[in-house]
């Protein structure tokens, strides 16, 4: 339970960190930042799999490029739902999942190592 509540507050700072990084990307508050966290999350857990899913031709013959194209649009269409986060447009969405993507690889992995059962 405490891995998923440090997941969510750094997946916020994160959020935060490519606004800051990037001028596509605007997030409002930190409070904005967490609930923008929470459905991206949300819609990666439940409306990207159908995706992946029914893209999965054309995944297969762009060589798995088109999941970029995925990942964009979750983090586009969170930006539609919400009012403390915007995105410019599809490109910068695009550059936004990608920073986003790298620094919850980050993330993860900084936290699978500090919460490593011995």
């Amino acid at each position: 339970m405490l891995k998923l509540l440090a997941k969510w507050l750094l997946s916020a700072a994160a959020l935060l960190l490519v606004a800051y990084i990037y001028s596509g990307v605007e997030v409002r508050t930190f409070g904005a930042a967490m609930i923008a966290a929470l459905v991206i999350g949300l819609l990666n857990a439940i409306v990207r799999p159908i995706l992946v899913v029914l893209t999965l031709p054309v995944t297969v013959v762009t060589l798995g490029l088109f999941l970029f194209v995925i990942n964009a649009l979750m983090f586009w269409a969170a930006a539609g739902v919400l009012d403390g986060f915007h995105v410019q447009g599809f490109v910068a969405a695009l550059v936004g999942s990608l920073i986003y993507t790298v620094l919850g690889v980050v993330i993860e992995s900084a936290l699978e190592s500090l919460f490593a059962k011995k």
